[in-house]
């Protein structure tokens, strides 16, 4: 028999069909998990008349971190349903009549998983970090350029998570009267404000009220007693402070892979292995697409022709694949408590594939 080339017609026929149901199923849960996401911000959007641009480029900038998060697991599903379906048709069968070995046969779906690997590594250090940085700075300027419109007569509304507004009535030209302000973005000292009357002002940082004929009450911490400060014109920001102006609380998502390796140096211990830790596990989380397909191609590939048969294969793969799941976010939380225990994310990370390929070799090693 003529030996079959490195990469034959077999292989791409294979590969075809696990590209169109990488893409299907990808595609699926994209858009299902999109929709769900969605679904807060679209509240925002309609009942206060902000263009449907807004909601596509804030929506849209979370795809690139629903794509990494997903694609392992549906490499690993495409490349399941496909072997088997191949097994169960019997064209397994006929292709190791023609002399393909497990390990050829394995090859359209390794092939696969490299590329899968080398988009999740795009993803992971580029595109991710990038979308999310730009979806908080626009979700920040988003909710400060609607706070102005949140106000409402009658109604104690809070325009951000530590301040609560009340007015008594609002004219068109933005002046408020009958004004009450509950601000608590100093848990240690909570201040109520309250003014005869002001003015909504809209500035690049975000809603400014200049308030006049009013009084600033607030608990002394040390004392218990009331301070009353009276004044005839205060100006509040109800604008949200931008990560508090500070690199502590920004997301070690948003940031580059160099500056993780580097975090500031105003960083908590704590906030620091956070740092390192998400830094590993940008690099190792894509090479799980690698051992989770490997899973899937030793239960699929091990084991006789089954029509109907096969089920306990399919349970042992996917409570494999759920196992290593469960325990790699089990290792990123210890290593974030312990920065000592930073290589388990790379055993996590080697051990499985490892382990799986040499299964897969064994299985496709000629028996005696």
């Amino acid at each position: 028999m003529q030996p079959l080339p490195f990469f034959h017609r077999l292989d791409r026929y294979v590969l075809g069909q696990l590209v169109l149901a990488l893409a299907l199923v990808t595609a699926g849960l994209v858009a299902l998990i999109w929709l769900t996401q969605s679904l807060r911000f679209i509240q925002i959007i309609v009942s206060h008349g902000l263009s449907p641009f807004v909601f596509v480029k804030l929506t849209a900038l979370l795809v690139p971190s629903f794509l990494a998060t997903i694609l392992p697991i549906t490499c690993f599903i495409v490349v399941l349903f496909i072997y088997l379906r191949l097994s169960g048709d019997r064209e397994l069968t006929i292709m190791r009549g023609l002399g393909l070995s497990d390990t050829k046969l394995a090859r359209p779906a390794l092939t696969l998983a490299v590329a899968v690997t080398l988009l999740g590594y795009a993803l992971s250090l580029g595109a991710v970090p990038w979308s999310l940085s730009i979806f908080r700075d626009y979700q920040y300027e988003i909710r400060n350029q609607i706070a102005a419109f949140l106000l409402e007569p009658g109604v104690f509304t809070p325009v951000s998570a530590d301040i609560t507004v009340y007015v008594q009535s609002r004219a068109a030209n933005g002046s408020l009267k009958g004004i009450i302000i509950e601000d608590n973005r100093d848990p240690s000292a909570p201040a109520t404000i309250l003014a005869r009357t002001g003015e909504l002002v809209s500035t690049p940082q975000g809603p400014v009220v200049v308030l006049e004929n009013g009084s600033r009450q607030q608990i002394d911490a040390k004392t218990g007693e009331l301070d009353l400060l009276t004044f005839q014109r205060n100006t509040l920001s109800l604008a949200e402070t931008m990560r508090n102006g500070g690199p502590v609380d920004t997301d070690p998502a948003e940031v580059t892979l160099p500056e993780l390796f580097h975090p500031p140096a105003s960083l908590a211990n704590g906030d620091r292995a956070k740092w390192l830790v998400e830094a590993q596990r940008r690099l190792s989380a894509p090479l799980a697409t690698l051992g989770y397909t490997l899973v899937a191609l030793v239960a699929a590939l091990g084991g006789g022709f089954r029509r109907h048969g096969g089920l306990a294969r399919i349970i042992g793969a996917v409570g494999v694949v759920t196992a290593l799941v469960a325990l790699g976010l089990g290792v990123n939380n210890l290593a974030a408590r312990n920065t000592a225990l930073l290589p388990l994310i790379w055993v996590w990370a080697l051990l499985p594939p490892g382990i799986a390929f040499a299964v897969l070799l064994r299985q496709g090693a000629p028996r005696a």
